[in-house]
């Protein structure tokens, strides 16, 4: 029997209850229902069981799916999902620039897409391990941290019994395994993107990254909001309500790691950059989902001007996220983190402290921190960099992926990058979408180039503050 994961209505409730604490809606009573209903509060294990749900039971998880979604949330003034309410909430938006004469090289942007490459395939071994099981494995191959990929080689078999690497990564991104860029979702969303504006441009519209992905995104290269917003695509839901419907997974990664393009294509201009991220972020994401989104990309804008400096970066970034938000106080206690500590180990383990007891490991909120903990902590350096956030654990090849690129632009070229991250990758990657099979980062840099000096629309004029 084929049961599909992060669809069911009885595998999203314990997610949702989840979401809840954290959004500060009081779901106590609807948890002592589907408690006494047989139904487990904390989120099941994707893949866990094959067996169907009783019917009663699946009913039942309909029902408090959308009993939950109308539960008051306390903090939805202070982190709110339209974008006219976010800038409102910004003392230091970054000023509309149209026309800026800022470019990008194509040298840079290969440098980018070489960057998001190689820290994605460091990261995909470890995925899903607990941060002492990353540790150890590093330490046992002579590796932490990790300035090298990953290995097998010397590791004790009990370590690699206790602690197995990522059953579906380590056959293409162990050391030893390595043969190009193998196919990964961090890799497919920045296709995707460019492919977006191919289309329709920098002025694209939500709807219009619905349209590409349901003509070229598989399902079954999906997970988590995308998808749900897929499924609710399909079951003729328009956005916003994609993101919203029966989708506890709205506040986690996946919208941040699509952000990259955005921020490629408008070098120096921030503002525009997370527009655009938010365009695309609002088909499966809400609130810090999308103000992590947002944020990467105005980090990637900063970065793409040629600057060496990671701390102007990451200030762009936070200036494009509500400074009362969850998402910027963990960003900037991240940043207070890595600069008081000589030793990232014990920067990670107060992250870990304080974040891991009540966010799923893809959640958006730790996975940003650490990202901007890391970039801090390395001063932008590339291989600390990328180093850094994947021995932090939580969704290291999504992190990887992201500092990667961050680190790939502030070095400026590919061959500015050391050659035993990059050679592996033989200029080529794996992917179901499009015609990119195959493609080298070279041509992937001279496409994003083209894109990223399309003239633009100039922007419309800041609407008013909705707020008082």
């Amino acid at each position: 029997m084929l049961r599909l994961t992060w669809v069911q209505p009885e595998d999203l409730v314990g997610h949702e209850l989840r979401q809840a604490r954290l959004d500060g809606r009081d779901a106590s009573a609807v948890a002592a229902r589907w408690r006494a209903a047989g139904g487990g509060e904390a989120p099941p294990r994707a893949g866990a069981s094959d067996r169907p749900a009783s019917p009663g039971l699946r009913v039942l998880a309909e029902e408090l799916l959308d009993e939950l979604a109308r539960l008051p949330g306390p903090l939805a003034d202070a982190e709110p999902t339209d974008l006219d309410r976010i800038r409102a909430l910004c003392p230091d938006w970054p000023p509309p620039r149209p026309g800026l004469s800022v470019s990008v090289s194509p040298s840079r942007l290969e440098a980018a897409w070489l960057g998001r490459a190689v820290g994605c395939l460091l990261g995909k071994p470890v995925e899903k391990l607990p941060l002492t099981g990353i540790r150890l494995l590093g330490r046992a191959a002579g590796n932490w941290p990790p300035t090298r990929y990953f290995t097998a080689r010397g590791v004790p078999r009990d370590l690699l019994a206790a602690y197995p690497w990522n059953r579906r990564s380590a056959p293409t991104s162990l050391a030893e395994n390595i043969d190009g860029m193998p196919e990964d979702d961090d890799l497919n969303y920045p296709l995707l993107g460019l492919k977006l504006l191919q289309r329709h441009g920098r002025d694209f519209e939500t709807a219009d990254v619905a349209r590409v992905w349901l003509d070229e995104l598989p399902a079954g290269r999906t997970f988590t909001a995308e998808r749900l917003a897929l499924r609710n695509l399909l079951t003729g839901l328009e956005p916003p309500d994609t993101a919203r419907h029966r989708n506890p997974f709205r506040e986690w990664i996946g919208a941040l790691i699509r952000a990259d393009v955005h921020g490629w294509t408008n070098p120096g201009d921030p503002a525009a950059a997370a527009g655009q991220a938010h365009r695309d972020a609002t088909l499966t994401h809400t609130a810090v989902g999308v103000h992590a989104a947002m944020f990467a990309a105005a980090v990637i804008a900063t970065a793409a001007t040629g600057t060496h400096d990671v701390h102007a970066c990451l200030r762009s970034g936070l200036a494009v996220v509500p400074p009362g938000s969850r998402l910027a106080g963990a960003v900037c206690h991240a940043v207070r983190l890595a600069d008081a500590h000589a030793d990232f180990d014990t920067v990670v383990d107060e992250l870990h402290a304080v974040h891991s007891p009540a966010h799923h490991w893809v959640h958006a909120v730790p996975n940003t921190a650490l990202i901007a903990a890391a970039l801090t902590h390395a001063d932008g350096d590339f291989t600390g960099s990328v180093a850094r956030v994947v021995s932090g654990g939580w969704d290291t090849d999504s992190n990887g992926a992201t500092v990667g690129s961050v680190a790939g632009l502030l070095a400026g070229s590919p061959a500015a990058l050391p050659a035993h991250w990059t050679a592996p990758l033989k200029n080529r990657l794996a992917t179901s979408v499009g015609d990119f099979d195959g493609t080298g980062f070279d041509t992937l840099a001279h496409l994003t180039h083209r894109e990223a000096t399309r003239p633009c629309p100039s922007p419309p004029p800041l609407a008013p503050s909705p707020l008082p």
